[in-house]
């Protein structure tokens, strides 16, 4: 299990995680700045200046689940986390990923009153550099309105502690009672466990009355995807991918797709690549489409789009496989690729 102290900058979480550790037993600390740190020697410094923050980089996101499961794995029991999450689609990225690994993830927001918080950034001095704490000051405060515009989900999401009378011991114990009772849930974001060996995925291709497809915004990776998922072992490939648009968006088949194209993922590591299908599920009349639902836990948004737009929201390999899955539309055919580009 994790404990996640999350909380806008200055808002104590470091300090809470250490208190944390002495009170819940066989726990251990975890801090992603130190991922961070590492990062700055390990990549080269014109990367480090394309970014203004190192979460907007993808390596730190993977670095930060991959290093919690391994800790995870090495010493076992609890891990506390101290670290400022206030992009909610980062958070779903890394939620979502140790999801994968079946570890569960408990959400703790410390929110002090914005004008206490104000001043106990304003008295924070922890370097022996006043140029350093000056700056350290200037960034907690910067980041102020980019928490305030993530509180709604922030506070939908995780378990919320006003510590704005309380001293980070009693915040601590605080946390700490609440695990004890399990009043903090596990988060909800859900993600099948990562594979071991290269995978059979089913997706399918709706269409509005505009001809626009539809496309949905996972909440455990980043960009968009094509209602679907991962074919089970033994079941038929077309049925998965109907089961897939059951689970996702509540809406029933009344027929097996069509095949549209069948493509070859490379092996990217640490993904394995493998087999990727899409079906062609037909167009859904108005009715049928106003009734599409999400579960939040696993689809944050979906949209009907078009070609051109779709080309601003998927990943460039499953751009290139829409993009020939309507040409085989067109054609009434089957295109075979390989890496998103057509062979044979």
């Amino acid at each position: 299990m994790i404990v996640w102290i999350n909380g806008t900058f200055g808002a104590g979480k470091s300090s809470t995680a250490r208190e944390l550790v002495d009170l819940i037993p066989n726990s251990t600390l975890y801090d992603p700045e130190l991922t961070g740190g590492g990062l700055r020697r390990l990549l080269p410094a014109k990367r480090l200046a394309e970014v203004e923050d190192y979460q907007d980089l993808p390596i730190w996101r993977r670095l930060v689940v991959d290093t919690a499961a391994a800790l995870l794995a090495e010493v076992g029991g609890v891990l506390v986390v101290p670290m400022t999450l206030l992009r909610q689609e980062y958070r779903d990225e890394i939620f979502g990923g140790l999801a994968a690994r079946r570890i569960d993830v408990r959400h703790v927001l410390l929110a002090p009153e914005e004008t206490i918080l104000r001043q106990r950034i304003d008295g924070r001095a922890e370097y022996d550099d006043p140029e350093v704490d000056a700056r350290v000051r200037e960034w907690c405060h910067r980041h102020l309105p980019s928490y305030r515009a993530a509180l709604d989900w922030l506070a939908a999401d995780a378990y919320t502690l006003d510590t704005s009378a309380l001293t980070v011991a009693e915040a601590a114990r605080a946390v700490a009672d609440a695990v004890r009772a399990d009043r903090i849930t596990p988060c909800g974001i859900v993600q099948t466990p990562e594979p071991t060996g290269e995978t059979l995925a089913a997706g399918v291709l709706l269409f509005d009355e505009q001809g626009r497809f539809l496309l949905v915004d996972p909440t455990y990776k980043p960009g968009w995807e094509f209602p679907g998922g991962v074919v089970e072992p033994g079941e038929p490939p077309a049925r998965a991918g109907m089961r897939e648009v059951a689970e996702e968006i509540g809406l029933e088949l009344d027929a097996v797709p069509r095949l549209l194209l069948v493509d070859w993922e490379r092996p990217k590591p640490p993904g394995y690549g493998g087999l990727r299908l899409l079906f062609d599920g037909g167009t859904l009349r108005t009715a049928d489409a106003e009734r599409l639902r999400l579960p939040g836990a696993e689809l944050r948004d979906w949209r009907f789009v078009t070609e051109e737009e779709a080309a601003e929201l998927l990943p460039p390999v499953r751009y290139r496989r829409l993009h020939w899955a309507l040409r085989a539309r067109e054609r009434g055919t089957v295109l075979n690729l390989e890496a998103g580009d057509p062979v044979g």
